[in-house]
């Protein structure tokens, strides 16, 4: 593994890399690298076996500087083109999971050009009438001071989960873990703070513009985007497949990953 700054739009943004060959580039989300942990759970490193596996952090977290003027997705996205332009990529795999799998979808309805193939892990983003996404925000704030049961449930299958523990813990954690933490929530609210939350309307309307192959993944025990998300994404992608991960909840990725990678290697093949 190596992290390492580049300057992209006249800002710095951490990276991390691994592995070697053809670029696959990973936006995270709540429950993720960069967001709870500096560096790559084991899903980052199976998916990095065969691939050069490129992770940068959202702006004002992790490593990467604020960027003032973000106040939409559409701002993520410019943001994000900047990086694919510092880094040279023209065109590449694409995987996003939560808030980095709606900004995925939404640089791949602008340039299909420039993504080879698309897979979205718990992928917020799509306004469907009765499928309302979860109100990270709320849970976000500890039950009697002290109690993050509400958060570890909402991302995880059970707020029981060892990992949930780990990386939510109950109490105050280590002054690092909580600013990646307060980081994530920070840049979630400048695109996603508007009841209800994490949503683009428009989005709904431009996924035919999707060319490439592309992996719907849902956790079946998702608590905090709906299936009918999922089942939205898969069914406004053409030819795009839906995975439900059984047992696993909105981090899928991090309680199941070999179930995940097995299912990206038959789309990257």
């Amino acid at each position: 593994m190596s992290a390492r700054l580049i300057t992209a739009g006249g800002r710095k943004v951490g990276l991390v890399e691994l592995g070697k060959g053809e670029p696959l580039l990973y936006l995270h989300g709540f429950a993720d690298m960069h967001a709870t942990r500096p560096g790559p759970f084991p899903f980052h490193e199976t998916l990095a076996a065969n691939r050069k596996l490129i992770a940068p952090a959202h702006p004002g977290c992790a490593d990467s500087e604020e960027y003032p003027d973000l106040m939409t997705v559409e701002d993520a996205v410019f943001h994000y083109l900047d990086v694919f332009d510092a880094l040279g990529l023209d065109k590449f795999d694409l995987v996003g999971h939560c808030v980095g799998g709606w900004i995925a979808a939404e640089i791949a309805v602008r340039h299909p050009e420039r993504v080879k193939s698309l897979a979205l892990i718990g992928a917020a983003g799509l306004f469907v009438p009765g499928a309302l996404i979860g109100d990270v925000f709320m849970v976000a704030q500890p039950a009697r001071g002290v109690e993050y049961a509400d958060l570890r449930a909402m991302l995880f299958s059970s707020a029981d989960h060892p990992l949930a523990q780990e990386l939510f813990p109950d109490g105050r954690g280590g002054i690092d873990d909580e600013v990646r933490r307060y980081q994530m929530l920070r840049f979630g609210s400048f695109i996603g703070f508007k009841p209800p939350y994490f949503y683009h309307r428009a989005l709904i309307n431009r996924l035919h513009r999707i060319n490439c192959p592309t992996l719907i993944i849902t956790g079946e025990k998702d608590a905090m985007v709906p299936r009918a998300i999922a089942n939205a994404y898969a069914g406004g992608i053409k030819g795009a497949s839906l995975q439900v991960i059984s047992g696993a909840g909105h981090a899928a990725h991090l309680e199941q990953p070999q179930a995940i990678t097995d299912a990206l290697s038959r789309l990257h093949r």
